[in-house]
């Protein structure tokens, strides 16, 4: 059975760095999109980026483009959303998925184009 789970949350001041993981199990195809997501109270959720299971690959949202990175260690089959010169505005639960059928893509962050979700971990950045 298919799992993400994250990991990483928790509390940090304003101008702070944070690292989540997602460790994946489970999965037994040779290419699939990992992406990470956030969640603010009352917003919708948001795609972030994603990378590519096979080649490394990566993508972003123009909102977090050069704060967050993501990376891979396939040994693990850990995904990691590195998040640096965090804000207040950056408080939310934050998701990783996996995707079944479509290609990690800017174009394709949204929740519909992933099948596969983690049960999420908290990040609260205070002023």
């Amino acid at each position: 059975e298919e799992q993400l789970v994250e990991s990483g949350g928790g509390l940090v001041q304003a101008g702070g760095s944070l690292r989540l993981s997602c460790a994946a199990s489970g999965f037994t195809w040779d290419d699939y999109p990992i992406a990470w997501f956030r969640q603010a109270p009352g917003k919708a959720r948001e795609g972030l980026g994603c990378i590519s299971t096979s080649d490394g690959a990566t993508a972003y949202a123009d909102s977090v483009k050069g704060r967050f990175t993501i990376s891979i260690n396939n040994v693990k089959d850990t995904v990691y959303l590195q998040m640096n010169s965090l804000n207040p505005e950056d408080t939310a639960d934050y998701y990783c998925a996996a995707s079944s059928d479509d290609p990690c893509s800017a174009n394709k962050l949204q929740m519909f184009n992933y099948d596969y979700w983690g049960q999420g971990t908290q990040v609260t950045v205070s002023s």
